[in-house]
């Protein structure tokens, strides 16, 4: 949005209180003082980048690509999806999309529809699973329910789906305090490496940077050297990975432990008190309800999840 006009008459996606005008003027100032800022240093945002290149494309009517495909679509935003939409303007199946609305935890819901992405009848869900444990995966699906929903109605039944292979069941456990949780982490881990488990197998996430150190020291009383993924997310051969879900997406390990799933720690309770509407405080539960599925189905064929009391209330449906 590039006018005080088309911000202050935008409508707010799932919002039940509309922000009053008088707010959104305070904000469009401070916008503006932004963009003015970044068009003085001949500087755009990615956001920009894309908007811009689907309003050149869209001009020239000449896309410079014959097919577009797109993985993790579910993480895609709004500029990102108007410069696809214009690649793929004048012709029907010049986009694929693969995605997981199981799996979105950086994008709030938007309308694909509205910017020309029309996938409602033309979209079909994958029933089998590759990679992780019928055990792991049924146990990790109780956290989202059997219909996840998208923001033009489409919906992705997660019954029906199967694993390929069978596991030992998950591991869900609650401490009295942190100091036999990494106890019990530990000698998980021993465990885990006697029967064969080399350490690059092995992933320990945790919901923040705030709860790395609870991890390090369960990692280190095992005897086992360890790194602490950073955004280019490679993992070394002879280390446990630690890390917290935000980076978790795409990861695969034999053996996960989800860490410090404590009340307050997920949900964060930061991002609860941060929220006035009902709606966005629903997001906020969704999409950590959707951090701890991804870290929980990074485990191929062990999982563990610990808590100190009192637990995350997401534990109860884990365990359902």
């Amino acid at each position: 949005m590039e006018t005080w006009e088309a911000y202050r008459d935008v409508a707010r996606l799932g919002r039940k209180t509309r922000l009053p005008e008088p707010q959104r003027q305070t904000l469009w100032q401070i916008f503006e003082k932004v963009r003015t800022g970044l068009a003085s240093r001949k500087l755009i945002t990615l956001s920009e980048m894309f908007t811009k290149l689907a309003a050149a494309i869209h001009k020239d009517k000449n896309p410079p690509f014959d097919f577009a495909v797109v993985d993790e679509a579910q993480d895609i935003g709004v500029a990102h999806l108007r410069f696809l939409a214009a690649i793929g303007e004048y012709r029907p199946d010049a986009l694929f999309f693969a995605g997981d609305l199981g799996q979105r935890i950086f994008q709030q819901p938007f309308s694909w529809l509205a910017l020309g992405v029309d996938i409602r009848g033309r979209s079909r869900n994958l029933r089998v699973n590759y990679r992780t444990s019928h055990q792991i995966r049924t146990q990790a699906d109780r956290l989202l329910g059997p219909e996840v929903s998208d923001a033009d109605g489409n919906i992705e039944n997660r019954a029906g789906t199967i694993s390929v292979f069978n596991g030992p069941p998950p591991d869900i456990r609650t401490f009295p305090d942190q100091k036999q949780e990494n106890a019990a982490v530990a000698e998980w881990i021993s465990a885990r490496s006697k029967e064969g488990i080399a350490p690059h197998e092995f992933g320990i996430f945790v919901r923040s940077a705030a709860e790395l150190a609870r991890a390090r020291a369960a990692v280190e009383q095992a005897g086992m050297s360890l790194k602490v993924l950073d955004e280019n997310v490679e993992t070394t051969n002879g280390f446990i990975s630690v890390s917290t879900m935000h980076l978790a997406k795409g990861l695969e390990f034999r053996a996960v432990a989800v860490m410090a799933c404590d009340d307050e720690v997920i949900p964060l309770q930061e991002r609860i008190q941060s929220v006035a509407d009902d709606a966005d405080l629903e997001e906020v539960y969704n999409t950590e309800r959707h951090m701890l599925y991804v870290a929980c189905t990074r485990a191929r064929d062990h999982l563990l999840v610990t808590s100190v009391e009192p637990a995350s209330e997401f534990l109860d449906d884990l365990r359902a």
